[in-house]
């Protein structure tokens, strides 16, 4: 693990651990979830922030990535070092990115509760509610 918490709940989200983990592993999103057993879209949201696994899975999850699973949850223990490039970095570019990052993972679940809004909607439009 690193001594700057690159990857601690202060700076980084679970998905930001998972990814990292993952990449440092040299493994797709797609490997990663035949290897546990998921629909790749299972592992996209959780890396996206936007579902977490259940216990088994985390469990899989963390001996899979070889990291702990406390520093899965947490970002202590046994994990990956920050990332070279981002290493390079000044504090005031780590900050917009984090934000940057908020910001997208914000939009995703807002696309994803508005498609499902939209299919309520034409459900119950279908069904002559009006």
């Amino acid at each position: 693990m690193d001594d700057d918490g690159w990857y601690s709940n202060d700076t980084a989200t679970f998905g930001d651990r998972v990814a990292g983990a993952r990449e440092a592993e040299g493994m797709s999103q797609e490997a990663l979830a035949r290897r546990l057993g998921v629909k790749l879209k299972t592992v996209k949201g959780w890396e996206d922030d936007l579902a977490e696994p259940r216990a088994n899975k985390l469990q899989m999850l963390s001996g899979v990535l070889g990291v702990s699973l406390m520093w899965l949850l947490t970002g202590e223990g046994d994990g990956v070092d920050e990332p070279e490039e981002v290493r390079a970095l000044t504090p005031e570019v780590k900050d917009i990115l984090l934000e940057v990052r908020s910001l997208k993972t914000q939009i995703t679940a807002s696309a994803d509760k508005l498609g499902r809004l939209e299919k309520a909607l034409r459900k119950t439009l279908e069904r002559g509610a009006l």
